[in-house]
């Protein structure tokens, strides 16, 4: 058995463990994509959704809403809807990513954009999305549109505001954080405001809830970005160095940029303007021999225990531990 297959078990293994508090209802999740993701009238559209259908990920997020609705109560039948819903509006912005960043692999699977081509892409995200939105307003209560809603109107603004500083090296640490707590972590803390919410929870105990995905969300992305720069394509199962190549300025690329002497930086911008180099590669020695890394994931773990320490508002006891184990997951994973 290769490393990356392992890999991929182990973190399978992982996941299913974590999320065994709320197995019967993520099945429901699952019962709920398969039938928003059909389209049998047309066969060939229904082959392209349903491949988009397999290039979704770890359902972190809605694991996310329906622990955090046990972990405040009971879950209801609102959970798994808007849990799919919540699923939906992610697998379309992965989609819309990889247009983006021309990516040929995710989940060891070609993209849409590899296999279709950039159109079917593109619309095929828009058809997701428009299917969320279908899915959030079939809950008979203003605020799952409400949440979902701004969520989104902050994503992509936070997508936008990287996209308009692809190249913009002088992106300092802050502004960074600032893009990366809307493109990725707004998601991760509407799931969480949202399981609370419909469990009946109080606003104070939403709000640190939504604090806790916010910053497991940060966490997340960050760990990405080094994997961008770290990770094997075998065990990640999707293209890595698209940041670099994008001129994506990310926190290791600040750090490394902001610790190296004046003439290192000068040929550290020069590699970074050669689409025709390896850029990964390249890169690589000046990244192992300053803090850069180490520095990206210290960082990773402070927005760890920043999560963690919001879970003192829902009561001990499994699911919390479930929780606080989540989010140290988000920062060892290898995929």
């Amino acid at each position: 058995m290769s490393q990356a297959v392992k890999g991929q078990r182990k973190t399978s293994e992982a996941l299913r463990s974590l999320y065994a508090p709320i197995s019967d209802q993520l099945a429901e999740v699952e019962v709920t994509l398969r039938s928003e993701l059909r389209c049998e009238s047309h066969a060939e559209v229904h082959r392209l959704v349903k491949h988009g259908f397999r290039l979704g990920g770890k359902r972190l997020r809605p694991a996310l809403l329906l622990l955090t609705g046990k972990a405040c109560g009971a879950l209801r039948p609102e959970h798994s809807v808007l849990a799919a819903a919540i699923e939906l509006i992610h697998t379309a912005t992965l989609i819309h990513d990889d247009v983006l960043d021309e990516a040929d692999l995710r989940r060891h699977l070609e993209t849409v954009n590899a296999r279709w081509d950039n159109e079917a892409s593109i619309l095929l995200g828009d058809y997701l999305l428009a299917r969320a939105i279908c899915l959030a307003s079939s809950v008979d209560d203003p605020t799952a549109c409400r949440e979902i809603g701004r969520a989104s109107q902050i994503m992509c603004e936070g997508e936008l505001r990287q996209i308009l500083g692809r190249g913009n090296y002088e992106l300092t640490e802050q502004e960074y954080l600032e893009i990366i707590s809307g493109k990725t972590a707004e998601l991760c803390a509407c799931s969480c405001r949202l399981g609370a919410h419909y469990a009946g929870a109080g606003q104070q105990v939403k709000q640190a809830l939504g604090r806790y995905g916010s910053s497991l969300g940060m966490a997340f992305q960050i760990v990405d970005d080094l994997l961008d720069i770290t990770g094997d394509e075998a065990t990640t199962g999707k293209s890595l160095g698209t940041d670099l190549l994008k001129q994506k300025t990310t926190l290791p690329l600040i750090r490394l940029l902001s610790t190296v002497e004046p003439s290192a930086r000068q040929q550290i911008l020069a590699v970074l303007s050669d689409p025709a180099k390896e850029i990964r590669e390249s890169l690589r020695p000046w990244f192992n021999q300053t803090d850069a890394l180490d520095y990206a994931r210290h960082r990773a773990s402070d927005y760890v225990q920043s999560a963690v320490d919001q879970l003192d508002v829902v009561p001990a006891g499994p699911i919390r531990d479930v929780l606080h184990k989540l989010a140290q997951f988000v920062i060892t994973r290898q995929n």
